[in-house]
């Protein structure tokens, strides 16, 4: 093999190598998180909570998984007003004057987004999903969810429910966006279709993922005469 052939060849070894080295640890990730969801949807169907709480929990309602986030909620920026003034001056005796203005213009209302409101707490239940900080409290129930969505990285949930106009939701960091991501769409499917039916699709899952192990196959090697 050529010097060129052969800089070619570690090239495309190193490329697999780090396709291969991010493929193992998404993996990985997805091996502990299926193990603690089955830990803790195992526990939810014997009538044990995986989080302590002090929740007025519903009968059969268990808390599944907690964590710190960022509440937002839709809102406005202020109105801004565009133009000029325009007033009178009216004298009132003594040297004063009292200055009568008039805005003249045009209003511009705010621009409507995402505004974060508080810090704080994130508890799923098999029932709801609970929001708890210093200054705001939310919570959005299953029963009344309309559409969820997500960002690319999964950091970001938008929550829209039926008895509730303004769209709101939570913000976490990459990685416990993904784990939170698995957890409520377990939770969403269990307040659906029960535990039960949850533990066994896990399962399903368990099996499939061990054979779904990535594996290292260098260019370099299927390059070699067989």
């Amino acid at each position: 093999m050529g010097f060129f052939a052969n800089w070619k060849a570690k090239r495309a070894d190193k490329a697999a190598t780090a396709t291969f080295n991010h493929l193992q640890l998404m993996w990985e990730e997805d091996v502990e998180q299926l193990k603690k969801l089955i830990t803790v949807f195992t526990a939810a169907s014997k009538g044990e909570d995986s989080v302590p709480n002090t929740l007025m929990q519903k009968p059969g309602e268990h808390t599944l998984w907690s964590e710190r986030a960022i509440f937002h909620e839709a809102g406005r920026t202020p109105t801004q007003y565009v133009g000029g003034s325009t007033g009178v001056s009216i004298p009132i005796g003594g040297g004063v004057r009292f200055r009568v203005g008039a805005m003249k213009g045009t209003a511009i209302p705010g621009q409507e987004l995402q505004m974060d409101k508080d810090e704080g707490i994130v508890m799923l239940t098999n029932e709801r999903l609970i929001f708890t900080g210093p200054i705001k409290t939310q919570e959005w129930h299953f029963d009344k969810l309309l559409m969820l969505s997500t960002t690319p990285d999964e950091s970001d949930y938008f929550i829209n429910v039926s008895n509730r106009q303004k769209t709101s939701g939570v913000r976490f960091g990459p990685a416990t966006g993904r784990e939170f991501n698995r957890f409520l769409g377990s939770a969403a499917a269990a307040n659906e279709s029960g535990f039960a039916a949850v533990l066994k699709e896990l399962h399903e899952m368990e099996k499939r993922i061990a054979i779904e192990k990535p594996m290292l196959t260098l260019p370099s090697r299927l390059s070699l005469p067989q």
